[in-house]
């Protein structure tokens, strides 16, 4: 009986950002969004290599979809501290409902092209550019602050369970019906993220500010970053490894095609194996009731990430590589989380807004750059190679890091985590 207790209460606490009425509505309307999301992310990959064959499209695509958070999430951040967080989220739904809708229409009625999918895949990029570090401050106000780290780590799970849903439905509603269908779901699924915000009872929501300058908030923003050690060197190393360690997501279609010799089915498979390993990870990270040595956590599993894709880059088996994926999507997410946590834990509420604006920009605004690199890499030595090549990188990151994690400790987290009223050594 005791040890029933004791499981029943780990079990609470690892959803205890659940007992918050906001967070709940959120949380399952963004579960059905998201799963929207990941379809329409794997369909518009399978529909440009399915149109152009072509591995630097896929790249280009990737790019333009995703290089306008890295050049306007700055502005989205400042927004985010400056007005209301929920308005803004609200609208963002609106509006990337309205591109998923355009995308369907035009897939539905076999009149889009790859122009077009560039042009909407640039237009959900500026959408997103706002939407990410709203969202990521926005989980603030809907909970209380010792419950901030669980509702990070169960938004992961939410973010990973679609990640498992999202593209195995997709591989089968692409075989029956195309990738269209998937469009106009998405656009759909969004319906629950704006009745959901609606919803809401905010009552401690932050107050619209719009006293002083917008370009001193945004500068104050890069210095505070600049000059805080163990913010500047976790968002660097997002940055790191969203270039060379995400780039291997963008290759899957190839990699399911011509290396492993399937399809679309293959392709939702291998996807939804990362997916498994990622909500594995933030299952993990919901349990541990610290931020302790979450530090190492972050070294360790850069490490892991480029073992295992290592590792990948040398399988032709679809059950190896989907394998092979769940360490991999387990360690990404684990990095990402976790140093989601400690930025969180260590910024003040202030800068909140634009500290996660910067996590967007290392962690999505610069996968673009990835996604092209490893679109033009990989037509010149192959997918293979260049996921490996990404790999090695990341090792050589991780003991970077690992190598600098004791002295900045001894620098400024203390002292940061003191002046924020938190007692746990967090790095």
């Amino acid at each position: 009986m005791a040890e029933d207790s004791v499981i029943d209460q780990r079990i609470r606490d690892s959803v205890r950002a659940l007992r918050h009425r906001n967070y709940r509505i959120y949380f399952f309307a963004m579960l059905v969004s998201f799963t929207g999301t990941w379809m329409q992310s794997m369909a518009q990959g399978w529909l440009v290599y399915r149109l152009t064959g072509s591995a630097w499209l896929l790249g280009l695509v990737g790019f333009v979809g995703q290089v306008p958070v890295f050049v306007f999430a700055p502005v989205g951040g400042v927004l985010a501290d400056r007005h209301s967080r929920h308005r803004i989220v609200v609208l963002t739904a609106g509006l990337a409902m309205t591109q998923a809708l355009v995308l369907a229409i035009l897939t539905l009625s076999d009149r889009v092209t790859v122009g077009a999918v560039l042009v909407l895949a640039v237009t959900l990029g500026v959408v997103n550019a706002i939407d990410l570090p709203t969202r990521q401050s926005f989980l603030a106000e809907l909970v209380e602050r010792p419950d901030l780290m669980n509702a990070i780590a169960l938004n992961s799970s939410m973010i990973n369970v679609a990640r498992v849903l999202g593209p195995a439905l997709a591989g089968v509603i692409i075989g029956w019906h195309g990738e269209g269908l998937c469009f106009l779901i998405n656009a759909i699924s969004y319906l629950a993220v704006i009745a959901g915000l609606v919803a809401m009872r905010l009552t401690g929501s932050q107050e619209e500010r719009v006293a002083g300058s917008a370009l001193a908030d945004l500068k104050e923003g890069f210095r505070y970053v600049n000059r805080t050690t163990p913010v500047r060197a976790l968002l660097l190393l997002v940055a790191f490894v969203s270039i060379f360690g995400l780039s291997y997501i963008v290759l899957m279609p190839v990699f399911a095609k011509e290396i492993l010799n399937g399809g679309s089915q293959s392709l939702g498979i291998l996807l939804g194996a990362a997916g498994i390993g990622a909500l594995g990870a933030a299952v993990t990270l919901a349990a541990r009731q610290h931020v302790e040595g979450l530090g190492r956590v972050v070294a360790v599993s850069v490490a892991s990430v480029g073992v295992a894709l290592i590792l990948f880059s040398f399988s032709r088996s679809v059950i190896v590589s989907a394998l092979l994926l769940v360490p991999i999507g387990f360690s990404l997410m684990l990095q990402m989380s976790a140093s989601n946590t400690l930025l969180q834990s260590l910024v003040p509420d202030r800068m909140r807004g634009r500290v996660m604006a910067f996590y967007s920009m290392s962690l999505m605004g610069m996968v673009p750059f990835g996604n092209l690199f490893a679109g033009a890499i990989a037509a010149r030595v192959g997918a293979p190679n260049t996921v490996a090549l990404g790999g090695a990188l990341c090792v050589g990151a991780a003991l970077f890091f690992g190598l600098r994690l004791q002295s900045m400790k001894d620098e400024s987290a203390r002292s940061l985590l003191a002046a924020q009223e938190s007692k746990p050594d967090a790095m």
